[in-house]
């Protein structure tokens, strides 16, 4: 019996280790209270992601690294801040860099000349992932990995896609950050996606890449990167799923709501039809995918993250959600643009079922899932992250990091105003560049942001204004700068 015993130790020993595989889920434009995990009372449906709740640890205060969306998935690629990467506003947006119009009240010429008629500019910005930094999945790659991103890119044109950062395979990804008016159904108008059959749902389409993926690497590790186009606009959603949501809004009597929020009306309510559809599509394709990963036997080698690159679409004229008790939404400054759903899967070894309140934001992927998978850390690479695995083991553990940072020196086309801010326990800060008076928090007592306590706080307030210099400053920050053409007539609401 010792002899057997001794000999099964040995071949144990002599099997090699199997590898961890990731599978990186990435909602868009999904806010904090549109999943039912996050807010009981959800409008929309999301039976796969609550079911993937009781399997994971649910972060309470897990952050974008930005409140609109390709600085944040910058962010989750190099583990650096915004502000330190230069990505700091989505790709395609108006550019520091542009030329000034010599009418600066001429409007038809588009956004850059838009632009001329404001008392300060936006900051220049990178619209590209520069090849210097090492993405990670081009360390998973360098380590053996089948690497695949199936979705949104929006981090550079051709010459500059998933496949030139780390990525085998790139699927549906390209430069544009929507799929355009009609492009949730087939034909998909996208040239790295071939069109499916007539009216072929986009999300599902998605997640079958996925699943096929999966399939044919079961044997060997994997990260599967999935950056879905849901939910961004347009508002497209299955005629079924919307003639279910409409008959929703009715039974409940739900009627649109709006509460100011300069520049902006900001939305109280969720009820949009749409959206609900869309919302609900794209929990049933994360479903395929998760049922694929178990179906394989890999649910013991895979760790599961679900995420939104910035908070839910609540101003505007295609404002879509309400991120209620959060204060506003995309591309806004308040805790409605940057608190997101993040899940973590993984049964062999995270916690399920448990809550984290701890802070966490996008940069922490990057050096926590290399931590996960037992790698060595690259820390001249993603010097903005932090590991939080000891927290997915343990979500008391004690957890040490600087404060977060939030740097959108550019005007949002949601309407938010260019700022900084920093969080620092409870504590929160923002410091805006036009109009609005500087705005301090505690996030323990007031979540929704609505009590500024600057004024009554002035040695909280000092201290915190000293950590956003020191953190702009290390990261070499760029700023807004004023308009050498002052107009006459700023533009006040855009």
């Amino acid at each position: 019996m010792r002899h057997t015993l001794l000999l099964l130790a040995i071949v144990a020993l002599a099997l090699p280790v199997r590898a961890t595989n990731v599978v990186f889920i990435l909602a868009d434009d999904l806010g904090y209270m549109d999943v039912g995990f996050n807010n009981p009372d959800c409008f929309y449906d999301t039976p796969s992601l609550d079911a993937l709740a009781t399997e994971s640890m649910r972060f309470t205060a897990g952050y974008a690294a930005c409140s609109v969306c390709s600085p944040t998935r910058a962010s989750i690629m190099t583990g650096q801040y915004p502000a330190r990467s230069r990505i700091s506003d989505y790709s395609g947006a108006p550019n520091g860099r542009e030329v000034i119009p010599d009418d600066p009240t001429d409007t038809k010429g588009g956004d850059f000349k838009w632009h001329g008629r404001r008392p300060i500019l936006p900051a220049p910005y990178l619209e590209a992932m520069p090849f210097s930094h090492t993405t990670i999945a081009e360390y998973f790659q360098s380590k053996g990995y089948a690497t695949i991103s199936v979705g949104k890119w929006h981090l550079g044109d051709k010459g500059s896609w998933p496949t030139e950062h780390g990525f085998d395979i790139n699927i549906a990804g390209v430069r544009g950050g929507g799929p355009g008016k009609g492009g949730y159904f087939s034909p998909y108008n996208n040239p790295n996606l071939e069109d499916g059959p007539m009216g072929e749902h986009l999300p599902d389409r998605l997640a079958d890449e996925v699943v096929k993926f999966i399939g044919a690497h079961k044997e060997k590790p994997f990260f599967v990167y999935l950056p879905l186009y849901s939910v961004h606009t347009p508002l497209e959603g299955r005629p079924d799923l919307v003639e279910k949501y409409e008959k929703k809004r009715e039974k409940l009597g739900l009627k649109t709501e709006y509460e100011p929020e300069y520049p902006r009306g900001n939305r109280t309510v969720q009820d949009h039809a749409v959206y609900a559809a869309m919302v609900e599509a794209m929990d049933m394709a994360i479903g395929k995918v998760l049922k694929a990963i178990d179906d394989n036997g890999l649910a013991d080698d895979t760790i599961v993250v679900f995420f939104s690159d910035n908070g839910g679409l609540s101003t505007g004229q295609d404002s879509a959600t309400s991120n209620l008790p959060l204060r506003a939404g995309k591309a806004w400054c308040y805790e409605g643009g940057t608190r997101v759903p993040l899940l973590v899967r993984w049964p062999s070894v995270v916690k399920s079922g448990v809550t984290c309140d701890v802070p966490v934001i996008s940069t922490d992927f990057y050096p926590t899932l290399l931590d996960l998978c037992g790698f060595d850390l690259m820390p001249e690479q993603h010097i903005d992250g932090v590991s939080f695995a000891k927290l997915l083991k343990d979500p008391t553990a004690k957890h040490e990091r600087p404060p977060l940072l939030w740097h959108y020196p550019h005007w949002g086309n949601s309407g938010g105003i260019p700022h900084s801010a920093i969080r620092d326990g409870d504590w929160k800060l923002i410091r805006h560049y036009w109009r609005k008076d500087p705005e301090l928090f505690n996030l323990a007592k007031d979540p929704g942001e609505r009590n500024n306590l600057a004024k009554s706080e002035p040695e909280k307030f000092a201290e915190m204004n000293a950590k956003l210099d020191a953190l702009l400053k290390e990261t070499d920050a760029l700023l807004p700068f004023k308009n050498p053409r002052q107009p006459k007539k700023p533009l006040e609401k855009w």
